[in-house]
């Protein structure tokens, strides 16, 4: 890794420190004091995007004048000049990034972190928000376009009684007791051992993606391991230790569903989810394996159980309504100095309207 950059700025909020990867120390000392730091957003990840696919470490500490400082993680793209790659945080597909900030911002230095992304050369620069810092974060991007996405959390405040009772569906707790007196054994890894066995079922998973989407299956299999190589998984559960748990169903000794959670602090992720239907689907294996990982999020004092991002009015949003799942908006800001994401957006839609692809 180079030596940090450092450097010192004007802005509406006054004169600020930016350094350039961002101290790790720093930034772990501000993630175990900001609460809604959640998994995606700690060093680790960084580190896993680093080691898994083609990126540096650019994050940015901010330090301003009235003693404020915030960490913004940032990849960029590795062996590429600056002109012609992305800053993010994230790239699509790894989640939630944005600001680690225990005191709050002001508008003004809002303001000011975005003003600074802007005068990068990067051809791409974004930033997707958590649900938590929209209301001054979002007003304060101009020139950054707005892209929709949500995420769907339950809360677990009042503890898993609570959720049991009150946020899950009369309908999920039918089928999790369903699970509960079937042949199914669960166990819980936080070594990676389950890594192969729940690749084993990602692969399966794809087989049923693409016959769902009306995919090819070879393009699906490359696209597919593409986003989400085994090498991936294994980063994951080796960096995060016991913050990585792998649920695993198995029936008559075969895995049948599986799903991978992460946890920092008070927030757990769902990650990852793959099942073998024909094995998990008629004992209920996967409202099983949620309703632990739920249940084990809940003792270990976590605020919320992050269930990822679904399209709208899915049947997938409606599954994870099911476990009192609420969906909230977390927008991806985004600056691009040619419209190459226009140009990538119609090139899929031209792709899947040739392979009449169905979105789930």
């Amino acid at each position: 890794m180079n030596a940090p950059a450092e450097l010192l700025i004007d802005t509406p909020a006054g004169p600020a420190h930016i350094t350039t990867p961002a101290s790790r120390d720093v930034w772990w000392e501000l993630a175990g004091e900001d609460p809604d730091t959640n998994p995606s957003q700690t060093p680790l990840w960084l580190d896993c995007l680093c080691a898994t696919g083609p990126y540096q470490d650019v994050s940015r500490l901010y330090e301003f004048e009235r003693g404020h400082r915030l960490v913004l993680p940032l990849v960029g793209r590795r062996h590429r000049p600056q002109i012609l790659g992305a800053e993010e945080s994230w790239p699509a597909d790894w989640g939630i990034g944005g600001p680690v900030c225990p005191e709050g911002v002001s508008p003004a230095e809002a303001r000011a972190v975005f003003a600074d992304l802007a005068r990068l050369r990067a051809l791409r620069v974004s930033v997707r928000l958590r649900p938590a810092d929209q209301a001054v974060w979002a007003d304060a991007a101009p020139g950054f376009r707005p892209e929709p996405h949500m995420t769907q959390m339950v809360d677990l405040d009042g503890g898993f009684g609570t959720v049991w009772e009150r946020r899950f569906s009369r309908h999920v707790r039918r089928e999790v007791r369903h699970g509960e007196r079937s042949d199914v054994e669960v166990e819980v890894d936080r070594t990676g051992r389950l890594v192969p066995a729940f690749y084993q079922l990602y692969q399966k998973s794809i087989v049923r993606w693409a016959e769902q989407q009306h995919e090819p299956l070879a393009l699906a299999r490359w696209r597919r391991t593409r986003e989400f190589p085994v090498r991936r998984l294994e980063e994951v559960a080796a960096r995060f230790g016991e913050g990585c748990a792998i649920w695993m169903a198995w029936r008559a000794g075969e895995p049948a569903g599986a799903c991978v959670v992460l946890r920092h602090g008070q927030h757990a992720k769902l990650w990852r989810s793959a099942m073998d239907r024909e094995l998990a689907h008629p004992v209920h294996a996967v409202p099983l394996l949620y309703r632990l990982a739920i249940e084990d999020a809940c003792a270990a004092a976590c605020r919320t159980f992050d269930m990822g991002e679904s399209a709208p009015d899915s049947s997938l949003a409606a599954f994870k309504a099911g476990f009192g799942a609420e969906s909230f908006s977390s927008p991806r800001y985004l600056r691009e100095r040619l419209p190459v994401s226009a140009a990538d957006r119609r090139l899929r839609t031209a792709v899947k309207r040739l392979i009449r692809f169905q979105d789930p």
